[in-house]
């Protein structure tokens, strides 16, 4: 299927992806990539490794892997301009803010990637809630009904 057949009439007639949409979901789509690449890291770690706990750093690793899913979807959603992938991008966001603070509070390297993260997370977030982003994905704000058709 062509991605015109894949688009609704309102995407067509939108014109071009606003750099603003493009934006967010590039910084979905890493966090994602990042999700992955901990999770594997971790995983391989785990087993190979001499973890205090294996089936513990085992589990990390799986579940971080899977929770890449979230953000790599909602960046697929928002590329192809699809409503619903708004949701899922903001939520990403919303979680990885206070995973931030956690790494900024560490005495450690940590700090560096919680300024990091909160950066993308902060900046992600004030592109998806972007006028432009919204109309873009043709999301109406509440009380807003679909005009009649004539």
């Amino acid at each position: 299927m062509s991605a015109e057949q894949n688009s609704t009439p309102e995407t067509r007639e939108a014109g071009p992806r606003p750099a603003r949409l493009t934006a967010a979901a590039a910084l979905a789509g890493l966090e994602g990539l990042a999700l992955v690449a901990g999770g594997v890291w971790t995983l391989v770690l785990g087993l190979t490794g001499s973890p205090d706990d294996r089936q513990q750093a085992v589990t990390l690793g799986i579940t971080l892997i899977v929770l890449a899913l979230l953000p790599l979807l909602a960046a697929r959603g928002l590329l192809l301009r699809r409503g619903w992938s708004r949701g899922p991008a903001v939520i990403t966001q919303i979680m990885a803010l206070p995973v931030a603070y956690n790494l900024l509070r560490a005495d450690s390297v940590a700090i560096p990637v919680g300024i990091v993260l909160a950066l993308v997370a902060v900046t992600a977030l004030v592109l998806l809630v972007n006028p432009a982003t919204t109309q873009a994905l043709g999301i109406r704000g509440p009380g807003r009904a679909e005009e009649p058709k004539r």
